[in-house]
């Protein structure tokens, strides 16, 4: 979403680090070009005015005229700026002291409320909490039903007394989910309200009736983070009329160019809880200001990485690999494993975009094919196990058998074996300690056989001198094998002195 937003910045501070010192003219250039990238970002005005001045006066302050590296220390200002207009502080969700705590989504229709309960009651089951769905939008048709589907999903009961479609009041529909949850003992409600195309007053007083009625906890605005500067009037018209207590981002996987996030804890004053992503039920997250930032000027998001990587990588598993890898038994099984934790793991670009510098290779990543993974998994199950445990059996004929039965070419069984053996001799290497020579340079002591050159290799099989006279010939071979080059005179030691 922020794509565009962080290539416009990425190549203003380019520009910056060109500069030893920074002038007050070279400051205003950079604003004007960070205020042109926030305003094409459909960012509020007002939003910008104030993002734009706070920098200035912090740039134009001895914390960067004094600074080594001025250019680092303005990306780093207009860092801790970017946290600070999108909420400052990761807040959690607030529990009530007595169960069950009321969750009420409120936003307009389309902005994703019925998904995104389900994706936070899915959540909230992952933290041990009992969630309960209640289908209080009785407006848009078949809005029950689908909130059902979502509940069947991902495992978590419905409170659907009314039939929805017209028929039923919300109100009393949200009143009787409490006395339910409180005698089944649900630990949280989650109460799914009807949305409009627009503002209007009939929706405002539905809101604020069922909100009057439950006495909520939260109140989380839903909004779509692709509808750009309008997200401003409708953060507005809700916290005038409902009063929010935190936001929810849906659809940031989207194309559109993400002013709503940047302008919307600014506007209401209130801070975004939770963001959502695709339509998986686990493509949800809480929001971190200070990662989000990261993300926007292309400085990754590690953290958000990590913790993906831990809810599916057990460590026990992982050490045990590590063995494997080291003791060099790691076997195509383990490779075929791997690839299915990571399968686990959801959107494999969106996990790419989190590392430092993916902005650099959107383009990459964009035409990077996920069923490519699924051709490889393919070649592996069409493998024996024997085969799998030892890849040097496959001769021409077990080849072609596999490559029959995954529907792929011999070529491709091929690069495939190729590639896993590189891989895991690379990686056999890296768990001694001995890292892989990069192409073109040279070879480093304790780097390991990895960097052997071709020429090196070819110098190796060389068998003596090919000279003609028997005198040199015999002097270029005592100096070949006293690691000399022919006619280079003996300096008492190698090129490391040793």
């Amino acid at each position: 979403m922020f794509g565009n937003l962080s290539d416009r910045l990425a190549q203003t501070f380019k520009n910056l680090r060109t500069k030893g010192k920074l002038s007050p003219a070279d400051i205003d250039a950079t604003l004007r070009e960070i205020r042109r990238a926030l305003l094409e970002a459909d960012v509020a005005l007002d939003v910008v005015k104030d993002f734009v001045t706070a920098i200035r006066d912090r740039a134009l302050s001895d914390e960067v005229s004094k600074a080594l590296n001025p250019a680092q220390q303005v990306v780093q200002i207009v860092n801790e700026e970017l946290v600070k207009i999108l909420g400052g502080q990761q807040r959690k969700l607030a529990f009530a002291k007595n169960p069950p705590t009321v969750i009420m989504l409120a936003g307009l229709q389309g902005s994703g409320k019925t998904t995104l309960a389900g994706k936070l009651s899915k959540w909230l089951k992952d933290q041990g909490q009992t969630p309960l769905l209640v289908a209080a939008d009785l407006q848009r048709p078949n809005a029950v039903n689908q909130l059902q589907v979502v509940g069947d999903r991902v495992g978590v009961s419905v409170f659907a007394p009314e039939p929805g479609n017209g028929v039923g009041n919300p109100v009393k529909v949200a009143k009787d989910a409490i006395k339910h949850a409180t005698s089944k003992q649900f630990s949280v409600v989650i109460v799914d309200t009807a949305g409009r195309l627009g503002i209007d007053e009939e929706l405002m007083q539905q809101a604020r009736d069922i909100r009057n009625a439950v006495d909520p906890d939260e109140v989380l605005f839903v909004i779509d983070s692709m509808i750009g500067q309008d997200a401003v009037n409708v953060a507005k018209a809700f916290e005038d009329g409902v009063g929010i207590t935190g936001v929810v981002l849906t659809k940031l996987d989207g194309d559109a160019r993400g002013g709503a996030a940047l302008s919307v804890a600014s506007v209401t004053g209130k801070p975004i809880i939770f963001s959502s992503s695709g339509e998986a039920m686990d493509a949800f997250e809480p929001f971190y200001p200070d990662r989000m930032a990261s993300r926007i000027l292309d400085m990754g998001d590690v953290l958000t990485l990590i913790e993906q990587t831990q809810r599916q990588f057990d460590e026990a598993e992982a050490k045990a690999m590590a063995e494997k890898i080291a003791t060099d038994s790691f076997t195509l099984e383990d490779f075929l494993q791997q690839m299915q934790q990571l399968r686990k793991m959801g959107n494999l670009k969106s996990m790419l975009a989190l590392m430092p510098g993916a902005g650099q290779m959107r383009q990459q990543l964009e035409n990077f094919d996920e069923r490519e993974i699924d051709r490889t998994e393919a070649i592996i199950r069409s493998m024996t196990p024997s085969e799998r445990k030892a890849p040097r059996i496959l001769n021409g004929s077990r080849r072609l058998r596999i490559a029959k039965g995954s529907g792929v070419t011999v070529t491709e069984v091929n690069s495939l074996v190729n590639r896993f053996e590189q891989a895991a001799k690379m990686m056999k290497g890296v768990a001694k300690g001995n890292m892989p020579q990069m192409p073109g340079m040279p070879a480093m002591p304790g780097m390991g056989s990895f960097g052997a050159s071709k020429s090196k290799k070819k110098d190796k099989g060389k068998k003596g001198s090919k000279s003609g006279n028997p005198a040199k010939r015999a002097a270029e071979e005592a100096a070949r094998l006293a690691g000399r080059q022919p006619g280079e005179q003996s300096s008492g030691g190698n090129a490391f002195g040793l």
